[in-house]
């Protein structure tokens, strides 16, 4: 059996830094990173804007060059995902009934892309959008001739997805359960503002809409059946609706978790020499009141992989890094810091209508988090009131003369 002092499993963003940031803080012992896909840690926020828009190749969008890896002695097993550990022995099994034991070990495997439990839910033609091959699979159904796209779930991936079809000229309908747009992250005002930009760049969206089934002919996708009846053409179907944390080894082994796997201050699992990180771990946040919840963002990933490596060599700072986020829609950069998780109160700063705003969200009258659309001013100085948990004045907040740095 294979022996590696530490295996990482995943090589997303929270698998790559954590391998980096041990190097970086000093661990000279043997490194694996066991990984279901074939190719090199590479972004994913890419896979719904640049790269599926064709305007960044994959080959820069790799976390560092692939020969990084054997440079700094990080061994990658690619191919095989990890499907069983014993967590009392200290061994992985992967797909290919192959072992390995280790010493320390992180599992930083995200999620998997939720799935539409209707008819039709598996005809060719219905991706998500997770990893390279869902990208490359949906680019190849544009080149095939796919004029109609219908997107499930009006979040930031959906829309994302959404923008870049229609700047490529297809026709675009987005389906949303809910009454409004990006209703599980954000605030109304954001979601107006969103719903009207869409709309203006001609999607079709249909809210507060239920799906009955995905119609096909000859296994390809035709089309959506809305419950009612109502049939949308689709030459492609792109299901955006969040994710399912791929944690059942570890659950399996022992692993205490309901949403993901929980983790400690120092993202440590239930299990011993047992670390979990990024999408798939579970913490409680001191921006969100305490509140356990698992948070996706590549920020997160990144961070908690920084403290993980340090505690494993013996630098146990708890994590408490800030949270923050970002999504690219046409000419729309928007910002996020902050949870708005349990927010009374929102105020909104600028006009949506010059494209240049922010959204604060306030609790008790403490601000907790910002969307900031083209503003990038008020991003760096409000996290900086969240950090402080400030209490401004509502009418100092609102005016866009005022600089948000003054009222720390």
């Amino acid at each position: 059996m294979d022996h590696s002092d530490i295996i990482i499993v995943g090589t997303g963003h929270g698998g790559a830094h954590a391998a980096i940031a041990l190097r970086q803080n000093g661990h000279e012992g043997s490194i694996t990173m066991i990984g279901r896909e074939r190719d090199a840690p590479y972004e994913r926020p890419p896979l719904s804007k640049e790269y599926l828009a064709r305007e960044k190749p994959f080959e820069r969008i790799h976390i560092r060059p692939p020969a990084f890896w054997a440079d700094k002695n990080i061994d990658l097993r690619l191919g095989h995902p990890v499907v069983e550990m014993d967590a009392l022995r200290k061994v992985v099994t992967l797909g290919d009934d192959s072992q390995m034991s280790y010493r320390k070990l992180v599992w930083a495997t995200g999620g998997d892309a939720r799935r539409l439990s209707c008819p039709g839910d598996d005809l060719d033609g219905v991706f998500t959008v997770r990893n390279r091959a869902d990208a490359d699979r949906i680019m190849a159904s544009l080149d095939a001739g796919a004029q109609t796209a219908v997107i499930i779930g009006g979040g930031y991936v959906g829309l994302e997805a959404a923008a870049v079809l229609r700047k490529l000229g297809r026709a675009v309908t987005v389906i949303e359960t809910q009454p409004r747009l990006l209703a599980r992250v954000a605030g109304e005002d954001l979601s107006a503002f969103y719903h009207d930009e869409h709309r203006a760049h001609g999607v079709d969206l249909r809210l507060a809409t239920n799906i009955e089934s995905i119609a096909g002919e000859d296994g390809q996708v035709t089309g959506v059946v809305l419950a009612g009846g109502e049939i949308i053409t689709a030459d492609l179907v792109i299901v955006g609706i969040g994710i399912i944390p791929s944690v059942g080894p570890l659950i399996a082994a022992g692993a205490s978790g309901a949403n993901g796997v929980d983790v400690d201050e120092l993202c440590r699992t239930t299990l011993e020499d047992v670390y979990a990180i990024g999408d798939c771990a579970a913490h409680a946040s001191d921006f969100a009141d305490g509140a356990v919840i698992r948070v996706e963002s590549v920020q997160n990933a990144n961070d908690m992989a920084t403290t993980t490596a340090r505690s494993i060599m013996g630098d146990k700072q708890p994590y408490r890094a800030f949270p923050w986020f970002w999504s690219n829609q046409y000419d729309l950069k928007l910002q996020t810091a902050g949870l708005s998780i349990g927010y009374d109160e929102t105020i909104v700063r600028g006009d949506p209508a010059e494209r240049k705003f922010s959204v604060i969200y306030l609790k008790e009258g403490r601000i907790i988090a910002l969307d900031c659309v083209n503003n990038t001013r008020d991003y760096v100085q409000g996290r900086k009131l969240i950090e402080a948990h400030a209490v401004p004045d509502r009418a100092a907040l609102a005016d866009t003369d005022i600089m948000l740095k003054s009222l720390l």
